[in-house]
């Protein structure tokens, strides 16, 4: 039963309604005494305290029917939507409960009394009793459409907020999965360049050295944030296969203050920046690709002189675009991408766990 069970007075009123009914029946059994039966001739203190227990019971009554009509509403009308309709017909449940109990308790009110005590006690119907009692009680009824409507709202916030965790969680999980077959398909392309140049051995090792980083790509892909220190040897793992083919052609320059490793960025974003320059840019004897990684306020720099192939390279765009969607999904912070014709540069914020934005800051796995 919703009015003695703590739990379903929750689930069906918003919150534990329990002192709220007692006092609120106490007061307004002594405002319906008050108004109800003024006119009686109760000239005794036992004659008004009679009175009041009997209009404490009727009140009681009243009290419960509604609620129980204010249950039945919620129930068969919960959406926002029905609001409207739901509180019209409440406003008439209160009505008419006040103009029947007015009439039935008033008049078995002051029958009990003339019958126990012989005395000419009599019932006066009318409109200043009936419209006060009636807001009285619609205000009292107002106080749990208010705080019912509160809870709902913060639920449908909640819910929301949830529904957009999962929404991000699954573009986050898109964009990751997405990078690694981009991985892969630029690393088979090297591969290939290598099985043509004939050394098999070279072939062997590049293979082994592709199984160890997607084992690391494997462990800590599931997560949307990663300390430098870690990123740090997913990408010279990387470049060290790089190196399998490009020799000293390929060379990078690592300036990475110690204090500065537990720092955080978006997964991957390192190598697929690395990874990048390689794939646009002259890489030879005569051209060699140099390329910095270092950090300057609060911000991973990664930095190549402009070597541009004759050739169009066959590319899937998602390295840049992936990088950039990531970091506007997790973080208000976006990475500086600039081209003065000269130096290709790429600023990747530094982020903490709490410069995630908050409605994605569980989003981890």
């Amino acid at each position: 039963m919703p009015l003695l069970n703590k739990q379903k007075r929750i689930q069906y009123i918003g919150f534990n309604d329990f002192w709220y009914t007692i006092f609120g029946i106490l007061a307004l059994a002594f405002i319906n005494h008050y108004l109800f039966n003024n006119a009686m001739e109760l000239v005794t203190l036992k004659l008004q305290l009679i009175a009041w227990i009997v209009t404490l019971f009727f009140t009681t009554s009243h009290w419960i029917i509604l609620r129980i009509l204010l249950i039945f509403l919620r129930k068969n009308y919960p959406d926002f939507k029905d609001d409207k309709k739901r509180i019209s017909l409440l406003i008439l449940a209160i009505i008419g409960s006040v103009v029947f109990v007015h009439f039935f308790a008033g008049w078995l009110s002051s029958s009990f009394v003339n019958f126990l005590f012989d005395v000419h006690a009599h019932h006066i119907t009318s409109l200043k009793v009936l419209i006060p009692i009636t807001i009285i009680t619609a205000m009292i009824m107002a106080i749990y459409e208010i705080i019912y409507s509160h809870v709902r709202l913060e639920k449908s916030v909640r819910e929301e907020e949830q529904a957009k965790q999962v929404m991000i969680q699954a573009q986050l999980d898109t964009l990751r999965n997405q990078a690694q077959p981009h991985f892969l398909f630029n690393s088979l392309n090297i591969l290939r360049d290598i099985i043509e140049q004939d050394p098999r051995e070279e072939a062997t090792d590049f293979v082994d050295n592709l199984s160890n980083v997607y084992r690391f790509i494997l462990e800590s892909g599931s997560t949307n944030l990663i300390a430098i220190e870690k990123e740090l040897k997913f990408a010279k793992a990387y470049v060290s296969i790089q190196s399998e083919r490009f020799g000293d052609n390929l060379q990078l320059y690592w300036n990475i203050p110690e204090d500065q490793l537990i720092a955080m960025i978006v997964p991957m974003s390192l190598q697929l920046l690395i990874e990048n320059a390689i794939k646009h840019n002259i890489v030879s004897r005569a051209e060699p690709l140099i390329i910095t990684v270092t950090i300057i306020d609060d911000y991973l720099v990664v930095c190549n002189k402009i070597q541009a192939k004759s050739t169009k390279v066959h590319s899937t765009k998602i390295g840049l675009k992936n990088i950039e969607q990531r970091y506007a999904l997790i973080s208000n912070k976006l990475p500086i991408i600039e081209n003065d014709g000269i130096y290709f540069t790429v600023s990747l914020p530094l982020l903490k766990s709490s410069d995630q934005k908050k409605n994605y800051a569980n989003t981890n796995h």
